[in-house]
Formats: structure tokens, sequence, C-alpha cells
């Protein structure tokens, strides 16, 4: 506490150099980490929920994320291609 203190009293804080544009917290870089990030829990819970829930086995949850990975990169694939077409 003492040396926040002196560290705001002795203006210390002017000798820091600013965060960034690319680190600040709502710069593209941040907003992209903040949703794997989120994207991160939500698989987690997905998978809590699939093995304690309903019961599956933890290969057989492995093996739904793998599929939907699976089918949505073919999905976007397919998309991409079309896109092409047009």
């Amino acid at each position: 506490k003492a040396a926040f203190i002196n560290f705001i009293s002795d203006e210390e804080w002017k000798s820091i150099e600013p965060v960034s544009s690319w680190f600040g917290p709502s710069s593209f870089l941040m907003s992209s980490m903040s949703a794997l990030f989120k994207l991160s829990m939500w698989i987690r819970h997905g998978h809590g929920y699939l093995t304690e829930n309903l019961g599956i086995p933890v290969w057989g949850s492995y093996a739904v994320f793998g599929l939907a990975t699976l089918f949505l990169g073919m999905i976007l694939g397919l998309v991409s291609g079309c896109d092409t077409l047009v």
C-alpha cells in the first residue's frame, strides 16, 4: 500500500510509457483474445454438460466436438468456395 501511495505522490507514473493501442482493452487484438477465451469456456461448459449431465463418456464428448469441428470446416470451405464462383 505504501509503495502505491509513493508511486502516486512521487509522480513515478509519468515515467511509464502508455500501453500501445494494439494492447488496449478495446483493440481488435484484445477483442479477439476475449472471444477465443469465451469460446474456450463455452467448449469447457459443453464438455462438462455432455459428460456430467448426459453421462456421455469423455471420448464421446471429444468425438462430438471433433465432428462439429470437421462439419464447421466443411461448411466454411463450401461457403468460401461458392464465393469464388460468383
